[in-house]
């Protein structure tokens, strides 16, 4: 693992951490990571931080699902849905997209109460409908209130959101930075 990443430390950064890839618990059913990749760059984890402390004034917490992704995973996700060009649009192609989570840039979370419940969303992580849009017409106002908070808190801290899915969020322009 190169230096440019720091951890995701529960014990310093008041978080959840849910990491759906490190077990089957995911859209693939099976486990992806060989470890436990809980890292961001630097940039992205100060701005984590940040959107930490202002959940926390909410009386919130931030789950996160994924941060870092190693790019042999970025592609394995992508041919996994090749035969379904539908569902395969919700993962960026490793040979010609962005690819923000290969470059530490990217997180995806959601908001807890101070219980650790999850907030209702509409949806679980990984939805690859429309359901997963931010402004999805098929969620009630409460699961968009609960989208706005997120996307609010996100933005305070400095984060660009991917309007497909709600639990995404990264750095302005993801393709500065280098894939790790």
């Amino acid at each position: 693992m190169t230096t440019i990443l720091q951890a995701i430390n529960p014990d310093k950064i008041s978080v959840i951490l849910d990491l759906r890839y490190f077990s089957k618990n995911n859209i693939c059913q099976q486990k992806l990571y060989d470890k436990n990749y809980n890292f961001l760059h630097p940039e992205a984890l100060i701005k984590l931080e940040k959107a930490v402390n202002y959940a926390q004034k909410m009386n919130l917490k931030i789950k996160i699902f994924d941060a870092y992704r190693p790019l042999k995973v970025q592609k394995f996700m992508y041919d996994f849905f090749a035969s379904n060009p539908e569902l395969q649009k919700f993962f960026s192609n490793p040979e010609t997209g962005s690819v923000p989570h290969c470059r530490g840039v990217a997180v995806d979370l959601t908001l807890c109460d101070m219980e650790n419940n999850e907030l209702d969303m509409g949806s679980d992580f990984d939805e690859l409908s429309d359901l997963a849009h931010h402004n999805s017409p098929k969620i009630n106002p409460n699961q968009l209130n609960n989208r706005n908070t997120l996307l609010g808190i996100m933005a305070y801290a400095g984060f660009d959101f991917y309007n497909q899915e709600w639990w995404h969020y990264q750095l302005f322009e993801p393709r500065k930075y280098p894939i790790i």
